[in-house]
């Protein structure tokens, strides 16, 4: 049986600047088994933004996965950053130009690594709304 999960994550009510918060969720077929909902305090001197708030769901699923030693099991991670399916899963590359959410990009990349049967698939938010709607600050 094949494990579904959802990320999303918000910074608001502006982007750069505003409060992250973050949201996912894991379901085994039609049952929901996890969720969280979020609310990240930045490092002194970090500038929040919408993609910190992203990884920071993405990072909560595969964290979730590797705690209860499921990295063997067929999972697919949806989500509705492009940025963050392309950068973990895809194509793209983690540039490197000192911005905190690309040390959160390498973390996720590295761990995701960790998996057997991983793989991520990009979304429209309207796709996305259970962890949409987590991922909003509490």
């Amino acid at each position: 049986m094949t494990y579904t999960a959802y990320f999303d994550g918000s910074c608001g009510p502006v982007n750069p600047g505003g409060t992250v918060c973050y949201g996912a969720v894991v379901f085994l077929g039609e049952e929901q088994m996890w969720s969280c909902s979020m609310r990240w305090e930045p490092p002194s001197g970090v500038r929040t933004t919408n993609n910190i708030a992203e990884y920071l769901g993405l990072l909560a699923v595969l964290d979730f996965f590797i705690r209860y030693n499921l990295t063997a099991s067929k999972i697919v991670v949806h989500g509705d950053s492009r940025l963050v399916i392309e950068q973990v899963f895809g194509t793209w590359k983690i540039k490197s130009r000192g911005r905190y959410y690309e040390k959160l990009a390498v973390a996720a990349r590295d761990k995701a690594g960790l998996f057997r049967s991983l793989s991520g698939k990009w979304i429209p938010r309207e796709e996305n709304t259970l962890a949409d709607t987590l991922s909003k600050p509490l």
